[in-house]
């Protein structure tokens, strides 16, 4: 049992050091990832949307 509480011990101290490595973004640089991300997104719905809308209309005029 003691060594499955060393070994959690050692991989938490593992995650430390490894997040102290880690190189975050800055506030700009976060604004901007944030950003694209949004638009892309936005892009996304609205492509799919009338993708949607014209198959729905297509499917439409071919059953009636």
């Amino acid at each position: 049992m003691a060594g499955i509480f060393k070994k959690s011990n050692q991989f938490f101290r593992n995650v430390v050091v490894e997040l102290k490595r880690v190189k975050w973004p800055s506030r700009r640089e976060l604004i901007n990832y944030t950003v694209t991300v949004l638009v892309t997104v936005a892009f996304l719905v609205i492509f799919f949307a009338l993708i949607d809308l014209g198959v729905s209309e297509l499917l439409r005029l071919i059953t009636k």
